[in-house]
């Protein structure tokens, strides 16, 4: 169960890198170094928020506002690991010795997710929907 969460946990947080790549598609764009690359952000990143790209995107993200999210893509990336090689004691294949070690990382990871949720509010179109999930997970004991 617990590397199952850990996936889901890894797309939920792809799915916001995605949103949060649209929403700041034209400072990006911006922030671009090369045509290529702009080409590259609107045509390839954005609608598919590649995982092998996932570090330099955040990174890009940060320079247009949204601080700290390189750390919380890092961990993304390990319970992404961990979903596939489970626990490894000797953290060749995985940075988690043990279950437990990956279930706190996923609780973190959602609690980041949440509150990052929180703050676009005002940004997105928000539905009763939105609302009563992000209750429901709240509810859930992620605060």
């Amino acid at each position: 169960m617990v590397r199952n969460a850990a996936g889901k946990a890894f797309q939920a947080w792809r799915a916001l890198l995605a949103a949060l790549l649209r929403l700041e598609i034209d400072k990006l764009l911006q922030v671009a170094k090369t045509e290529e690359e702009r080409k590259w952000l609107v045509n390839r990143a954005v609608p598919r928020v590649p995982t092998t790209r996932m570090v330099r995107l955040s990174q890009m993200l940060e320079e247009v506002g949204h601080y700290g999210l390189s750390a919380w893509t890092d961990r993304a990336l390990n319970l992404h690991d961990y979903q596939y090689n489970g626990p490894d004691p000797d953290l060749a294949l995985s940075k988690f010795r043990d279950r437990e070690e990956a279930a706190v990382a996923v609780v973190g990871l959602i609690k980041e997710l949440a509150n990052r949720i929180e703050n676009l509010k005002p940004r997105i179109k928000w539905s009763d929907e939105l609302e009563n999930s992000l209750n429901e997970l709240r509810r859930g004991g992620i605060k």
